[in-house]
């Protein structure tokens, strides 16, 4: 008798097939508090610890020098995360560390992450604000880089809608939360900043320990030159035209969604003139928000899932963001914005976890996960951070609140136009 061939043990060890085998419920849990915590620390900065600090330095009667600041600062940072998204995807694809690919950047990116919202609570300067949030944008995108490869890399393709809405899920809940926190319990801008900081160490944590990443053995690690790496970053469009089509409207919609949401506190007092009552106002429409865009992300996201269709939903969540926004530009009432927030929870919700699931099934190459996924996740970071600029120029310029939201319609139905030429998904 022939003895059998010794099979290699990197013969069975395939990181860059297809995951078949479905994620349990502990998996999914750790993956949603995890983003939890990645999203209080940064939205809850983002929609007002930060244009709260800013306002407290600059403040003008119409505000319109504290949006401007709020806008450049908030651009300045994009550029930042417009480098280090596809940067940190690139270099966790060719990661041999022991702990795994993509957790060692995880851990990097959270304690990057948390010590410069810190250190961004005790600036008192424009250009300490700046150079702290920028940092804060930095270790932002390197977790989410990150734990976002991890869909790809583990989760099958008719799980992954569900799963992705527990990316998004808690976004909303985290919003909500971090706003909560600081307004129930009347905290200073320091002390938020250092509470939301705390709480994101607290909540990756756990993912980082319970959740298995495969090592990559140093034989299958992808050729790395630094020429490589940077022509990389470069997907022609034409070679892969789902990549690119997918990439576009991903960047409309979040453009859209961007110029309706991060200059809502300024909208609140200098749009609808209720400065005293905005905090308030801004926590209430949030709670809104949070309530439809978890529940369409969750149920839309399962539900794309089992009849196997991903681009009906994305076109539907496109149209009710440009609906919510046209609410808000003609008709400027406390009462329709709530009206408007509801419809906007509900686009983006559905929004942000189909399209999270399409994006993970239009990859060019599975060799390179990491780092196309990254490219995909420009599209939304790199429009909340350079949204801000863009709008205080349309308030101060081109027709205040109203032609803001008119703008965000716009961005969003030419969004759900892009999906239309995709063609390896539904």
């Amino acid at each position: 008798m022939i003895a059998p061939m010794p099979v290699s043990p990197l013969a069975a060890f395939t990181p860059f097939a297809e995951p078949k085998r479905k994620v349990t419920g502990g998996w999914i849990a750790l993956f949603a508090t995890a983003w939890l915590g990645i999203w209080m620390a940064q939205l809850t900065p983002v929609q007002l610890l930060l244009p709260t600090q800013i306002d407290g330095l600059v403040g003008s009667a119409s505000g319109t020098d504290s949006v401007i600041a709020f806008g450049v600062i908030s651009g300045i940072a994009g550029a930042f995360a417009l480098i280090v998204y596809p940067l940190t995807g690139a270099l966790s694809d060719r990661t041999t560390s022991r702990f795994g690919r993509r957790r060692p950047w995880m851990l990097a990116g959270t304690l990057v992450f948390a010590v410069a919202l810190f250190l961004l609570g005790l600036q008192s300067t424009l250009v300490g604000i700046g150079i702290f949030w920028s940092l804060t944008i930095i270790g932002f995108c390197m977790v989410s880089a990150g734990i976002t490869a991890t869909i790809s890399d583990q989760v099958p393709v008719d799980q992954r809608g569900y799963v992705s809405g527990w990316v998004s899920a808690p976004q909303a809940m985290g919003t909500v939360l971090g706003l909560a926190l600081v307004l129930g319990l009347t905290l200073g801008v320091f002390v938020g900043y250092t509470l939301v900081a705390v709480l994101l160490i607290a909540l990756v944590v756990p993912f980082l320990l319970f959740v298995p990443d495969e090592v990559l053995p140093r034989v299958l690690r992808p050729p790395f030159s630094l020429l490589a790496l940077v022509k990389g970053f470069w997907i022609n469009p034409v070679a892969h035209p789902d990549f690119g089509w997918t990439l576009l409207g991903r960047i409309l919609v979040n453009i859209g969604n961007a110029l309706g949401t991060t200059l809502l506190l300024y909208f609140l007092i200098y749009g609808l003139n209720r400065p005293e009552t905005a905090q308030d106002d801004l926590l209430l429409l949030t709670v809104i928000y949070l309530v439809f865009f978890i529940a369409a992300a969750l149920l839309l996201g399962r539900l794309s899932d089992r009849i196997g269709r991903r681009k009906p939903f994305v076109y539907l969540a496109a149209y009710l963001q440009a609906l919510a926004a046209l609410l808000l530009a003609f008709i400027p009432d406390f009462t329709i914005a709530q009206v408007g927030a509801g419809l906007l929870g509900l686009g983006y919700g559905c929004y942000m976890a189909v399209d999270q699931a399409l994006a993970t099934q239009v990859l060019p190459n599975t060799h390179s996960r990491g780092k196309d996924l990254g490219i995909m996740n420009i599209a939304t970071t790199v429009p909340q951070a350079v949204a801000p600029l863009g709008g205080a120029f349309v308030v101060a310029a081109l027709g205040g609140y109203t032609g803001l939201f008119v703008c965000s319609a716009i961005a969003a139905v030419l969004g759900g136009l892009a999906v239309i030429p995709i063609k390896s998904v539904k």
